[in-house]
């Protein structure tokens, strides 16, 4: 029988890069993300013209089981002004992954790369129903700061717009260098 992983090991061999066009398929999970083709291919066109930006974690073996995207500028400068604040969504980890340290390295290392493009300020949206991820985000250091309605529209694979009704609180996060 094969010993598990010690923790240090296991994220040791993650490996967390930014997103490339290839890897849009695998942000569909399997299928369970399939509705949210467009709205990834209109995420990597938005990469390319700077933005927004994208990682994904992969691990050997499993491919694509984590990712981040993170937007520089948008139309709510309380979100992403385009100078020094952006916007974190689509924050995930596979389920058969989570609460192993993941979630963490994967904000700690996109921190670090907001912090090296001049971003002072990250700010995020967590749904009131995941409490789970609004207690990592927090031990993060980010703070709640408002009340989101949580509203959205997206075109699925078939471009049938849906809208989502996902309250949510906004939270913020000071970014600091590493000294």
């Amino acid at each position: 029988m094969e010993q598990p992983q010690s923790p240090e090991n296991f994220l040791s061999q993650l490996v967390i890069r930014p997103l490339e066009e290839s890897d849009l398929p695998a942000l569909e999970w399997n299928g369970e993300f399939k509705h949210f083709r467009k709205v990834y291919e209109n995420a990597y066109r938005r990469i390319q013209t700077g933005k927004l930006a994208a990682w994904v974690v992969t691990l050997p073996e499993e491919g694509v089981i984590g990712q981040i995207f993170v937007q520089f500028i948008c139309d709510r400068p309380e979100l992403a002004n385009g100078t020094d604040r952006a916007y974190m969504y689509s924050i995930r980890v596979k389920p058969q992954f989570r609460s192993l340290g993941i979630g963490t390295v994967l904000m700690r290392t996109v921190e670090a790369e907001l912090v090296n493009r001049g971003i002072r300020t990250a700010t995020l949206n967590v749904a009131k129903d995941n409490p789970r991820a609004r207690q990592l985000y927090e031990r993060l250091g980010f703070k709640v700061t408002a009340h989101e309605p949580g509203v959205w529209s997206y075109p699925d694979e078939k471009n049938v717009w849906h809208t989502v009704e996902q309250p949510a609180w906004r939270m913020e996060k000071v970014l600091v260098a590493d000294s």
